[in-house]
């Protein structure tokens, strides 16, 4: 929804939530179901109110849990009945400022205010400690905002009594709790306070009014904020970048200017704009974010401007270059099926608003950003939230590569009449394995990411899966797949577990593959290597289980096709099928396995 998308009207949708909220709920969409408890310091109704709309739009049909006023670290510690009942899927503590039970004097003692801040520090330990003991999800935490006067001035900065100073070493502190903890994820409140303005958002009269820790008018920035995090956590960011050239990259058109007449580089106040942008643009690659370009252009004028001396970008930078006269939304669709991925994946970003309208309209998936001027287009794609990272993996750092790499695969592919021929020239060799602690936070985001190879789409939470890796009831299978080109990465994920009463049966509950290897036979591999660890373990019946949506329709026969028996479908096609161990004969024939690594 337009009207959701940032830059926003944070007085429009404070006015219109209830209006929104009944458009959204009536557009016909599939969404995921989600329960959120926010536990507050403060009111939390508007904030609930404002989230439940962005998160609409997000994907996320929501229930809602708030606590009572100030019971954040009670319902959090000691939970009770009805927060028992709801089992939220996310925990949100909504605490501010005004949450905190210390605050140094001009007379507070070094000892006195080290206390202190270690007691606030295990305070919020014991709320993240309570939550994963009773419900096992991830927590969002706020940390906190400046004060909004300083009784010291300038010095309650740098002396230990000021409070700036104790806000600021606790924040800190906070940080270094946090990255221990990976069911805790950040919300930083103390950044966009200063982005929306400290004196604007502290404004007193609403907490001696209805006790809001912040002005109401900033209620869509922080709800919005949350959104970006809970859209993260469950996987529904966006992966690439298609960008405009011309106008977008760099000021002038390269085929009519030339080159050397392109605005990009230090020289002025615009060039230096689209540099900068530039560099925004290609630190995305170090976050796992695809670089597209869809541009209307000649080829060899879209790569020479690429190449200019002065720009950042360079035409290796990008897995995929369409400049051509076709519809840009074509243009998007086929970089889409070439990198396996959906349009829905992409963020467009071009500085023509006929352009914007005409993608918006043809693909509704895709984000369609009003980008505005070149000096404003790093502000509203970076609090336009696309790319929320709560994870960062190895495998993230090097997304690019590996899709730079799948291109080369598809052109040696061109050369190949026999298709199994082509898959033993690219020598491939995959590690087959038990999840280890190396690779855990790359398997809990694939489960969060991948759609169109998920046979249950089941999502995990970093403590959910920490609970299976950490269980004898589950055969645990991670794959990663080489070949001559490169490191795939991890790229299979098999989960399956035990029948409790019956110990010769296994259930499958997730098995999924990234797009990035489809078609490469490793499915076979995960299959014959999940078959040898169910014989060992003395397992005569696998079960798997498919559930179908609307992106995982590619599956619907793996099971089938695998020599799987189907024994049930209901009405609405979730299928079981049985496969019997016994007299199981290896499927694989192209890719090695290195067997040594399951423990």
């Amino acid at each position: 929804m337009k009207e959701l998308e940032y830059p926003f009207d944070n007085g429009f949708i404070m006015k219109k939530k209830r209006s929104l909220k009944r458009q959204l709920l009536g557009d016909g969409a599939v969404r995921l179901k989600k329960r959120v408890a926010v536990l507050g310091g403060s009111t939390t109704d508007d904030i609930v109110s404002v989230l439940e709309l962005f998160l609409l739009d997000m994907g996320f049909e929501c229930e809602f849990y708030q606590s009572e006023y100030g019971q954040f670290w009670q319902d959090a510690v000691f939970s009770n009945e009805e927060l028992d009942r709801f089992k939220p899927d996310i925990v949100y503590i909504h605490t501010s400022l005004r949450n905190l039970s210390f605050s140094p004097t001009p007379r507070s003692g070094e000892e006195e205010i080290e206390q202190g801040l270690n007691a606030e520090l295990d305070r919020f330990s014991q709320a993240w400690d309570g939550v994963k003991e009773h419900f096992g999800c991830p927590v969002i935490q706020n940390n906190f905002e400046l004060p909004f006067f300083r009784l010291m001035g300038n010095m309650d900065a740098s002396d230990r009594r000021g409070k700036v100073n104790f806000v600021t070493r606790l924040n800190s502190a906070l940080y270094d709790r946090i990255a221990q903890r990976p069911e805790v994820y950040l919300n930083d409140i103390n950044w966009l306070s200063a982005a929306y303005g400290l004196e604007k958002w502290s404004e007193p009269k609403y907490w001696y009014l209805y006790k809001y820790a912040l002005n109401i008018e900033a209620i869509p920035e922080l709800a919005f904020q949350v959104a970006n995090i809970i859209k993260a956590i469950f996987g529904k960011n966006k992966k690439a970048l298609a960008l405009d050239l011309d106008n977008t990259l760099w000021g002038g058109i390269v085929g009519d200017d030339g080159v050397e007449n392109l605005e990009i580089g230090k020289e002025t106040a615009e060039a230096m704009a689209y540099f900068e942008f530039q560099q925004y643009v290609k630190a995305h690659k170090d976050l796992g974010v695809l670089l597209t370009v869809c541009s209307k252009n000649e080829e060899e004028n879209a790569l020479a401007g690429l190449s200019h001396p002065e720009g950042v970008l360079r035409p290796d930078d990008f897995v995929a270059i369409k400049a051509n006269w076709l519809p840009k939304d074509k243009n998007i669709v086929d970089t889409a099926e070439e990198l396996n991925i959906l349009s829905e994946a992409f963020v467009f970003v071009d500085d023509n608003p006929a352009e914007r309208e005409i993608v918006r309209g043809q693909l509704g998936g895709t984000a369609v950003p009003e980008i505005g001027e070149v000096t404003d287009y790093i502000r509203v794609l970076d609090r336009s939230g696309y790319f929320e990272t709560v994870t960062l993996s190895e495998d993230d750092l090097k997304r690019n590569d590996m899709y730079r790499a799948n291109a080369q695969r598809a052109k040696a592919q061109s050369r190949f009449a026999d298709y199994h021929d082509y898959l033993l020239s690219l020598e491939m060799t995959a590690e087959i394995g038990d999840f280890s602690p190396l690779y855990l936070q790359r398997i809990t985001q694939l489960t969060n990411k991948s759609n169109q190879f998920n046979l249950t789409t089941k999502r995990y939470t970093a403590e959910q899966m920490e609970a299976v890796y950490n269980s004898d009831e589950y055969i645990r299978l991670y794959g990663k797949l080489y070949d001559k080109f490169g490191d795939n990465g991890v790229v299979a994920v098999t989960i399956g577990k035990t029948d409790s009463e019956d110990k010769g049966r296994l259930d499958i509950e997730l098995w999924l593959m990234s797009c990035r290897v489809l078609k490469r036979d490793m499915e076979l591999a995960m299959l014959d290597s999940l078959v040898e660890q169910a014989k060992k373990r003395g397992i005569r019946e696998i079960y798997g289980h498919y559930y179908p949506t609307a992106k995982n329709k590619m599956v619907a026969g793996l099971y089938e096709s695998f020599g799987f028996e189907k024994i049930s479908q209901d009405e609405e096609g979730n299928t079981a099928w049985r496969l019997l161990v016994e007299g199981y004969e290896d499927k694989n024939t192209v890719i090695k396995v290195k067997e040594e690594h399951y423990a």
